[in-house]
């Protein structure tokens, strides 16, 4: 009952759909029938549950983002993770950098005619398999940044950076990555 308490609380406040709310229970209910419960902090199970749901389902939410509403640490929390998906053995799909552009421009009130470009540019890079192993979100970022310096827009990698919680150098190579691969005229 509490797990499930903790599970309601943690998707109020992340704004996460039922559907996903759902499958987190399910992933709790098997850790509980697989005993992994037993001698760990339940807040932590269940925001790690939530997070491989969201994961699972591509709800585009971070581990940062499930544990600034969890009430445990960061360790505890990817610890969870890790633990559900060992011992679950859950197969987890990639993100896509698509899934955070608009999550990231509206943020950093970047215009949609900038996000738009950013799509066009991100699609051609995955076309070229450029963004593969690289991190989805600082990907979708430097691509949002690039998109507002190809439109004349002022942002700074800073902006972008509090929006996304990636670094503003992580912005730097990525953009200048995709800058010379994709052939873009980007300062």
């Amino acid at each position: 009952m509490r797990a499930m308490n903790e599970l309601q609380r943690l998707s109020e406040k992340l704004h996460i759909p039922s559907s996903v709310q759902e499958m987190a229970a399910v992933i709790y209910r098997k850790a509980l029938h697989e005993d992994l419960i037993r001698g760990r902090c339940i807040a932590a199970i269940v925001a790690g549950a939530l997070y491989a749901a969201c994961r699972f389902t591509k709800t585009p939410k971070t581990l940062n983002e499930a544990v600034e509403a969890s009430v445990r640490d960061r360790n505890e929390v990817a610890s969870a993770y890790r633990l559900l998906i060992r011992k679950l053995q859950m197969k987890m799909p990639i993100h896509d950098p698509l899934d955070y552009i608009s999550k990231i421009a509206e943020k950093a009130g970047i215009s949609g005619e900038a996000q738009g470009l950013a799509v066009k540019i991100l699609r051609e890079a995955k076309r070229k398999r450029i963004t593969m192993g690289k991190d989805p979100m600082g990907v979708a970022a430097a691509v949002l940044y690039i998109a507002c310096q190809l439109k004349g827009k002022n942002v700074t990698q800073k902006e972008i950076a509090d929006a996304s919680a990636v670094t503003e150098v992580t912005i730097r190579n990525r953009k200048k990555e995709l800058a010379e691969k994709l052939n873009l005229i980007a300062n």
